[in-house]
């Protein structure tokens, strides 16, 4: 993350966006084209309201648009000036290293430093058949590249050899960044050895929490610190992303959310043998789990329970969770920054001081 001055808040808060397929006032969905321009206008009001970073998100199924964050996340560096650009995640495993670095130095050059590369497995498959890998290859190929992207932040010729990638001798990639340093993070879905690995190559990390209770990570943000300290590598703040919607009262959020919240959850639990979502376990989630969902004051005080039991610095809200309205978006968007944002940073500054 990137330093702060010494009056500067230590916390960051920014959106995330999947590309959800978005649905028009008419009720229609929007095509894919229509999403992709959301997102950046979007990105654009959230540049506007001081949201300190937006991340999107790689996925090759029907339901997002976003399969390039890369280039969606350009797009938005010529029309903002101060919000950072993060994908959430960059699948490397299904990538090329050189090509990863090549496109975001790029975007960090069009928007004047503010890029962010977080790394990730990829919490589904399809890009591995798609561009040519074999899934029996899945831990080595993140293992591979991972070693290979490491070594390209020297931003200096690298020598470098593997199994599954062509090796590289005295090879230089370009364009530099300018400040010679691109701001790269680990996303971990609760893998005990992704932790650890981030750790070792002196990563931060960004949690993906999407449900049950934030609390159970805590154990990953005290492993990360400690196989830092043992391996003798920086302990950088931490960072958590969880779904979420705002609106005015906590009624209206929860009886708009959930039809949007089960349609997301439902796709996914398809691929990974889970039950449909219920009200109930949907309520459980909103009350006690990792969903976001009512009034401002109430998301607040989720959020600042979450990161203080877990000890991150960073909160991102995945916005637009399902086929969320356009409208409805924009206006979880507005409420986060203009009235959750400030009330949480509030809230642990007092925590700070009692």
């Amino acid at each position: 993350m990137t330093k702060k001055s010494p009056t500067a808040s230590p916390y960051e808060f920014g959106i995330n966006s999947f590309g959800d397929i978005a649905v028009k006032d008419d009720g229609a969905l929007m095509n894919y084209a229509e999403s992709l321009r959301l997102v950046i206008d979007e990105a654009v009001l959230a540049d506007k309201l001081g949201i300190d970073a937006i991340g999107l998100g790689e996925h090759h199924r029907f339901e997002y648009s976003i399969s390039s964050p890369d280039v969606v996340l350009a797009g938005i560096a010529t029309r903002t000036k101060n919000i950072k650009l993060a994908s959430a995640v960059t699948v490397l495993s299904s990538d090329d290293p050189v090509r990863v670095f090549e496109r975001f130095s790029t975007i960090d050059a069009l928007s004047n430093g503010r890029a962010q590369v977080i790394l990730g497995r990829g919490s589904f498959t399809e890009s591995f058949p798609l561009y040519g890998y074999e899934l029996r290859d899945y831990d080595q190929l993140f293992e591979e590249k991972i070693d290979l992207f490491s070594k390209l932040l020297d931003e200096k010729p690298v020598t470098w050899s593997g199994e599954l990638r062509a090796s590289l001798t005295n090879a230089d990639v370009f364009p530099k960044t300018e400040s010679g340093h691109l701001a790269t993070f680990v996303g971990v879905g609760g893998s005990p050895q992704s932790i650890v690995r981030a750790a070792a190559y002196g990563f931060p990390v960004m949690l993906a929490i999407i449900g049950g209770s934030p609390e159970r990570f805590t154990p990953y943000a005290e492993l990360y610190k400690r196989a830092a300290n043992e391996l003798g590598k920086p302990i950088y703040p931490l960072g958590m992303h969880s779904p979420g919607y705002i609106a005015d009262t906590d009624e209206k959020a929860i009886e708009e959310a959930f039809p949007y919240f089960k349609t997301a959850m439902d796709r996914i639990g398809s691929t990974r043998g889970w039950s449909p979502m219920t009200r109930e376990h949907f309520m459980s989630e909103v009350e006690r789990g990792s969903m976001y969902v009512g009034s401002p004051e109430t998301v607040a005080q989720k959020i600042v329970k979450a990161m203080k039991a877990i000890g991150v610095q960073r909160f991102d809200l995945v916005y637009g969770f399902g086929p969320v309205p356009a409208t409805s978006r924009r206006r979880t968007i507005e409420l986060f920054a203009t009235k959750v944002i400030p009330r949480v940073r509030e809230l642990l500054e007092e925590h700070k001081k009692s």
